[in-house]
Protein backbone atom coordinates (compact mmCIF):
# COMPACT_ATOMS: atom_id res chain seq x y z
CA UNK A 1 0.00 0.00 0.00
CA UNK A 2 2.85 2.52 0.85
CA UNK A 3 4.87 1.70 -2.27
CA UNK A 4 1.92 2.59 -4.43
CA UNK A 5 0.55 5.78 -2.51
CA UNK A 6 4.10 7.07 -3.05
CA UNK A 7 3.99 7.80 -6.78
CA UNK A 8 0.77 9.69 -6.02
CA UNK A 9 1.98 11.68 -3.53
CA UNK A 10 4.83 12.96 -5.99
CA UNK A 11 2.67 13.20 -9.17
CA UNK A 12 0.45 15.71 -6.47
CA UNK A 13 3.56 17.53 -5.27
CA UNK A 14 4.03 18.09 -9.35
CA UNK A 15 0.91 19.06 -9.87
CA UNK A 16 0.60 21.88 -7.62
CA UNK A 17 4.25 23.29 -8.84
CA UNK A 18 2.66 23.29 -12.07
CA UNK A 19 1.41 26.90 -12.32
CA UNK A 20 4.65 27.91 -10.89
CA UNK A 21 6.65 26.86 -13.90
CA UNK A 22 4.33 28.08 -15.98
CA UNK A 23 5.15 31.72 -14.88
CA UNK A 24 7.17 33.97 -17.65
CA UNK A 25 8.46 36.81 -15.84
CA UNK A 26 9.92 37.53 -12.23
CA UNK A 27 7.09 39.66 -10.72
CA UNK A 28 9.69 40.92 -8.52
CA UNK A 29 7.97 42.54 -5.50
CA UNK A 30 4.44 41.37 -5.59
CA UNK A 31 4.21 39.07 -2.88
CA UNK A 32 3.16 39.58 0.70
CA UNK A 33 4.75 38.53 4.11
CA UNK A 34 8.18 38.27 2.29
CA UNK A 35 10.06 37.05 6.00
CA UNK A 36 8.93 33.65 4.64
CA UNK A 37 12.03 33.51 2.33
CA UNK A 38 14.36 34.60 4.89
CA UNK A 39 15.76 31.09 5.96
CA UNK A 40 15.46 29.05 9.34
CA UNK A 41 18.78 27.35 10.62
CA UNK A 42 22.04 28.60 10.29
CA UNK A 43 23.39 25.08 8.51
CA UNK A 44 20.65 25.78 6.10
CA UNK A 45 21.66 29.35 6.23
CA UNK A 46 25.90 28.82 5.64
CA UNK A 47 25.02 25.87 2.98
CA UNK A 48 23.65 28.78 1.13
CA UNK A 49 20.12 27.46 1.62
CA UNK A 50 20.68 24.35 -0.52
CA UNK A 51 19.20 22.37 1.90
CA UNK A 52 16.15 20.41 0.50
CA UNK A 53 17.53 17.35 0.56
CA UNK A 54 19.71 17.75 3.30
CA UNK A 55 16.95 18.32 6.27
CA UNK A 56 17.23 15.69 9.11
CA UNK A 57 16.91 17.72 12.08
CA UNK A 58 14.16 20.23 13.28
CA UNK A 59 15.30 23.40 10.64
CA UNK A 60 13.35 20.68 8.20
CA UNK A 61 10.08 22.57 9.29
CA UNK A 62 11.40 25.19 6.92
CA UNK A 63 13.21 23.70 3.89
CA UNK A 64 11.34 20.37 3.85
CA UNK A 65 8.72 19.38 6.43
CA UNK A 66 9.92 15.37 4.76
CA UNK A 67 13.22 16.02 7.21
CA UNK A 68 11.02 15.56 9.96
CA UNK A 69 10.50 11.67 9.05
CA UNK A 70 14.62 10.84 10.09
CA UNK A 71 14.44 12.82 13.31
CA UNK A 72 15.27 9.90 16.29
CA UNK A 73 15.13 12.60 19.30
CA UNK A 74 13.16 15.41 20.64
CA UNK A 75 14.44 19.14 19.63
CA UNK A 76 13.80 22.44 20.16
CA UNK A 77 15.45 25.26 18.11
CA UNK A 78 15.95 29.00 19.28
CA UNK A 79 16.82 30.94 15.95
CA UNK A 80 17.97 34.44 15.92
CA UNK A 81 18.80 36.96 12.75
CA UNK A 82 19.43 40.70 13.10
CA UNK A 83 19.46 42.34 10.03
CA UNK A 84 19.67 46.24 8.66
CA UNK A 85 17.70 49.03 9.93
CA UNK A 86 16.55 47.37 13.21
CA UNK A 87 14.93 44.64 10.89
CA UNK A 88 15.31 41.28 13.17
CA UNK A 89 13.87 38.02 12.67
CA UNK A 90 13.72 35.46 15.66
CA UNK A 91 12.68 31.70 15.21
CA UNK A 92 11.40 29.07 17.79
CA UNK A 93 10.46 25.09 17.04
CA UNK A 94 9.94 22.11 18.87
CA UNK A 95 9.39 18.48 17.88
CA UNK A 96 8.33 15.64 19.35
CA UNK A 97 9.51 12.44 17.30
CA UNK A 98 8.47 8.65 17.58
CA UNK A 99 10.43 6.38 15.44
CA UNK A 100 6.84 4.49 14.74
CA UNK A 101 4.87 7.28 14.01
CA UNK A 102 6.93 10.16 12.88
CA UNK A 103 7.33 13.71 14.26
CA UNK A 104 5.12 16.60 15.08
CA UNK A 105 6.31 19.92 15.45
CA UNK A 106 5.08 23.43 16.30
CA UNK A 107 6.86 26.35 15.29
CA UNK A 108 6.38 30.53 15.75
CA UNK A 109 8.33 32.65 13.52
CA UNK A 110 8.97 36.61 14.14
CA UNK A 111 10.08 39.70 12.32
CA UNK A 112 9.58 43.09 13.63
CA UNK A 113 10.48 46.60 11.59
CA UNK A 114 11.72 48.64 14.01
CA UNK A 115 9.83 52.32 14.83
CA UNK A 116 9.79 54.93 12.53
CA UNK A 117 7.75 58.39 13.31
CA UNK A 118 4.50 59.29 11.77
CA UNK A 119 4.41 62.61 9.61
CA UNK A 120 1.86 64.40 7.54
CA UNK A 121 1.94 67.45 5.14
CA UNK A 122 1.39 69.59 8.20
CA UNK A 123 4.30 68.25 10.26
CA UNK A 124 7.13 66.83 8.26
CA UNK A 125 9.18 66.14 11.05
CA UNK A 126 6.90 63.95 13.09
CA UNK A 127 3.43 64.35 15.35
CA UNK A 128 4.89 62.86 18.07
CA UNK A 129 3.57 59.16 17.60
CA UNK A 130 5.54 56.40 16.13
CA UNK A 131 4.09 53.43 13.77
CA UNK A 132 5.78 49.78 13.66
CA UNK A 133 5.55 46.82 11.82
CA UNK A 134 5.15 42.74 12.78
CA UNK A 135 5.17 39.95 10.87
CA UNK A 136 4.21 36.39 12.90
CA UNK A 137 3.65 32.70 11.16
CA UNK A 138 2.50 29.53 13.78
CA UNK A 139 3.00 26.23 12.21
CA UNK A 140 2.16 22.94 12.73
CA UNK A 141 4.23 20.23 11.04
CA UNK A 142 4.18 16.44 10.45
CA UNK A 143 6.71 14.10 8.90
CA UNK A 144 6.54 10.35 8.81
CA UNK A 145 9.41 7.92 7.36
CA UNK A 146 7.45 5.18 5.12
CA UNK A 147 10.51 3.41 4.34
CA UNK A 148 14.13 3.54 4.79
CA UNK A 149 14.62 5.45 1.20
CA UNK A 150 11.55 7.56 1.73
CA UNK A 151 9.85 10.25 3.69
CA UNK A 152 7.44 12.77 3.42
CA UNK A 153 5.76 15.79 5.67
CA UNK A 154 3.21 18.38 5.69
CA UNK A 155 2.68 21.83 7.59
CA UNK A 156 -0.18 23.68 8.15
CA UNK A 157 0.54 27.62 8.84
CA UNK A 158 -1.27 30.93 9.87
CA UNK A 159 0.56 33.87 8.75
CA UNK A 160 -0.41 37.56 9.74
CA UNK A 161 0.91 40.96 9.10
CA UNK A 162 0.32 44.30 10.91
CA UNK A 163 1.67 47.76 9.79
CA UNK A 164 0.73 50.27 12.53
CA UNK A 165 -2.76 49.26 12.78
CA UNK A 166 -3.63 47.72 9.32
CA UNK A 167 -3.35 44.15 9.63
CA UNK A 168 -3.94 40.98 6.91
CA UNK A 169 -3.69 37.47 7.32
CA UNK A 170 -3.70 34.00 5.87
CA UNK A 171 -3.45 30.31 5.55
CA UNK A 172 -0.92 28.35 3.83
CA UNK A 173 0.62 24.59 3.35
CA UNK A 174 4.02 23.40 2.94
CA UNK A 175 4.56 19.74 1.40
CA UNK A 176 7.81 17.80 1.01
CA UNK A 177 9.29 14.64 0.21
CA UNK A 178 13.21 12.93 0.70
CA UNK A 179 14.12 10.20 -1.44
CA UNK A 180 17.72 8.23 -0.04
CA UNK A 181 18.90 6.33 -3.28
CA UNK A 182 21.19 3.91 -3.46
CA UNK A 183 23.34 5.53 -5.84
CA UNK A 184 26.98 6.38 -5.44
CA UNK A 185 27.16 4.92 -1.51
CA UNK A 186 29.54 4.40 0.37
CA UNK A 187 27.95 1.53 2.70
CA UNK A 188 24.12 0.13 2.91
CA UNK A 189 23.23 2.82 5.60
CA UNK A 190 20.27 4.56 4.56
CA UNK A 191 21.39 8.28 3.33
CA UNK A 192 24.94 7.48 2.58
CA UNK A 193 24.14 7.86 -1.21
CA UNK A 194 22.54 10.13 -3.36
CA UNK A 195 19.70 11.88 -1.91
CA UNK A 196 17.09 14.20 -3.83
CA UNK A 197 14.68 16.04 -1.93
CA UNK A 198 11.77 18.12 -3.26
CA UNK A 199 9.27 20.60 -1.17
CA UNK A 200 6.68 23.42 -2.22
CA UNK A 201 6.33 26.47 0.69
CA UNK A 202 3.87 28.78 0.79
CA UNK A 203 0.76 27.40 -0.88
CA UNK A 204 -1.92 29.53 0.65
CA UNK A 205 -4.63 32.50 0.59
CA UNK A 206 -4.06 36.06 -0.44
CA UNK A 207 -3.21 38.58 2.44
CA UNK A 208 -5.71 42.12 2.14
CA UNK A 209 -4.62 44.42 5.07
CA UNK A 210 -7.83 46.49 6.71
CA UNK A 211 -7.80 49.00 9.72
CA UNK A 212 -9.29 51.66 11.33
CA UNK A 213 -6.78 53.69 8.79
CA UNK A 214 -8.40 52.99 6.25
CA UNK A 215 -11.95 53.62 7.42
CA UNK A 216 -12.96 57.66 6.16
CA UNK A 217 -16.06 59.81 5.96
CA UNK A 218 -16.81 60.70 2.71
CA UNK A 219 -19.13 63.64 1.21
CA UNK A 220 -21.24 61.66 -1.95
CA UNK A 221 -22.52 64.70 -3.12
CA UNK A 222 -20.18 67.46 -2.25
CA UNK A 223 -22.03 70.03 -4.77
CA UNK A 224 -25.46 69.62 -3.65
CA UNK A 225 -27.50 69.97 -0.23
CA UNK A 226 -29.65 68.06 1.76
CA UNK A 227 -27.88 64.82 0.98
CA UNK A 228 -25.89 62.62 3.77
CA UNK A 229 -22.58 64.52 3.82
CA UNK A 230 -20.45 62.17 5.79
CA UNK A 231 -21.24 58.71 4.79
CA UNK A 232 -18.97 55.85 6.55
CA UNK A 233 -16.70 54.44 3.70
CA UNK A 234 -13.59 52.17 3.71
CA UNK A 235 -10.91 51.98 1.31
CA UNK A 236 -10.36 48.34 -0.03
CA UNK A 237 -7.01 46.89 -0.49
CA UNK A 238 -5.80 44.13 -2.96
CA UNK A 239 -4.96 41.04 -2.33
CA UNK A 240 -1.40 40.07 -1.97
CA UNK A 241 0.31 36.70 -2.90
CA UNK A 242 2.26 34.78 -0.36
CA UNK A 243 5.94 34.04 -1.80
CA UNK A 244 5.10 30.82 -3.33
CA UNK A 245 8.27 28.49 -3.84
CA UNK A 246 8.88 25.25 -5.32
CA UNK A 247 12.52 23.51 -4.16
CA UNK A 248 13.77 19.96 -5.77
CA UNK A 249 17.42 19.60 -4.91
CA UNK A 250 19.95 17.13 -4.28
CA UNK A 251 22.83 16.33 -2.20
CA UNK A 252 25.67 13.44 -2.20
CA UNK A 253 29.08 12.76 -0.16
CA UNK A 254 32.30 12.34 -2.41
CA UNK A 255 33.95 11.25 0.99
CA UNK A 256 33.23 9.64 3.97
CA UNK A 257 36.19 7.74 5.93
CA UNK A 258 36.25 7.44 9.74
CA UNK A 259 34.82 10.22 11.45
CA UNK A 260 35.63 12.67 8.64
CA UNK A 261 32.67 13.25 5.88
CA UNK A 262 32.22 16.02 3.17
CA UNK A 263 28.64 16.64 1.55
CA UNK A 264 27.63 18.95 -1.37
CA UNK A 265 23.93 19.39 -2.38
CA UNK A 266 22.39 21.93 -4.85
CA UNK A 267 18.77 23.02 -4.80
CA UNK A 268 16.95 24.49 -8.04
CA UNK A 269 13.96 27.22 -7.20
CA UNK A 270 10.98 28.73 -8.63
CA UNK A 271 9.27 31.47 -7.23
CA UNK A 272 6.26 32.91 -7.83
CA UNK A 273 8.12 36.53 -7.36
CA UNK A 274 11.32 35.79 -8.86
CA UNK A 275 13.40 34.31 -11.46
CA UNK A 276 14.70 30.72 -11.24
CA UNK A 277 17.92 30.61 -9.48
CA UNK A 278 20.24 27.66 -7.70
CA UNK A 279 21.52 26.96 -4.73
CA UNK A 280 24.60 25.26 -3.92
CA UNK A 281 26.66 24.37 -0.61
CA UNK A 282 29.10 21.62 1.04
CA UNK A 283 29.30 20.75 4.29
CA UNK A 284 32.42 19.10 6.24
CA UNK A 285 31.65 17.22 9.82
CA UNK A 286 34.25 15.56 12.23
CA UNK A 287 32.77 13.41 14.27
CA UNK A 288 34.19 12.66 17.47
CA UNK A 289 33.38 9.46 19.96
CA UNK A 290 31.93 10.62 23.01
CA UNK A 291 32.50 14.48 22.52
CA UNK A 292 30.13 14.86 19.25
CA UNK A 293 30.45 16.56 16.07
CA UNK A 294 32.01 19.86 14.25
CA UNK A 295 30.85 21.28 11.55
CA UNK A 296 32.76 23.69 8.32
CA UNK A 297 29.87 24.87 5.90
CA UNK A 298 29.68 27.25 2.94
CA UNK A 299 27.87 28.13 -0.07
CA UNK A 300 26.90 30.31 -2.70
CA UNK A 301 22.72 31.51 -3.06
CA UNK A 302 21.00 33.13 -6.06
CA UNK A 303 23.03 31.74 -9.18
CA UNK A 304 21.46 32.85 -12.13
CA UNK A 305 18.94 35.08 -10.74
CA UNK A 306 17.95 37.91 -12.71
CA UNK A 307 19.62 41.12 -10.71
CA UNK A 308 20.32 39.01 -7.77
CA UNK A 309 21.56 40.67 -4.41
CA UNK A 310 22.52 37.55 -2.67
CA UNK A 311 26.19 35.60 -3.02
CA UNK A 312 28.56 33.62 -0.89
CA UNK A 313 27.31 32.33 2.36
CA UNK A 314 29.82 30.58 5.22
CA UNK A 315 29.21 29.00 8.68
CA UNK A 316 30.19 26.34 10.98
CA UNK A 317 28.93 24.49 14.21
CA UNK A 318 28.95 22.22 16.81
CA UNK A 319 27.59 19.77 18.31
CA UNK A 320 28.59 18.67 21.95
CA UNK A 321 27.16 15.15 23.09
CA UNK A 322 26.13 14.51 27.10
CA UNK A 323 24.86 11.75 28.93
CA UNK A 324 21.41 10.02 28.64
CA UNK A 325 20.96 10.98 24.88
CA UNK A 326 21.02 14.68 25.27
CA UNK A 327 23.16 17.20 22.77
CA UNK A 328 23.74 20.88 22.69
CA UNK A 329 23.99 21.88 18.88
CA UNK A 330 25.37 25.96 18.31
CA UNK A 331 25.02 26.74 14.41
CA UNK A 332 26.36 30.17 12.58
CA UNK A 333 25.61 31.54 9.39
CA UNK A 334 26.95 34.61 7.42
CA UNK A 335 25.51 35.79 3.89
CA UNK A 336 26.40 38.81 1.97
CA UNK A 337 23.07 40.67 0.86
CA UNK A 338 25.10 42.80 -1.50
CA UNK A 339 24.34 46.49 -0.78
CA UNK A 340 22.67 45.38 2.31
CA UNK A 341 25.46 44.11 3.86
CA UNK A 342 26.36 41.19 5.82
CA UNK A 343 23.22 38.72 7.14
CA UNK A 344 23.89 37.00 10.31
CA UNK A 345 22.26 33.58 11.41
CA UNK A 346 22.42 32.00 14.96
CA UNK A 347 20.90 28.96 16.21
CA UNK A 348 21.13 27.12 19.58
CA UNK A 349 19.36 23.78 19.66
CA UNK A 350 18.90 20.74 22.21
CA UNK A 351 18.42 17.15 21.75
CA UNK A 352 17.28 14.83 24.14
Amino acid sequence: MISRNIPLFALILLLLAAPLFAQSDSRVGTTAANFLELGFGGAGNAMGDAYVSMGRDLSSVYWNPAGLGYMERNQIILNYQPWILDINTSAVSAAFANERLGAVALTLYQTSYGEEKVTNTDMQTGTGETFDGQDIAVSATYGRKLAQWFSFGATAKYVTSRIWHERAGAVAVDLGAIVNTPFFAWSDKPGDGLNIGMSISNYGTKMSYNGIDLKETVDIEPDENGNYAYIPTRFETEGWELPLVARIGASIHPLISGGHRLTVAVDFLHANNNSESMNVGAQYSLAIPAVGEFYLRGGYKGAFMTDSHYGLTVGGGMRLDYLHNQSLMIDYAFRDVDLLGGMHTYTLSFLF
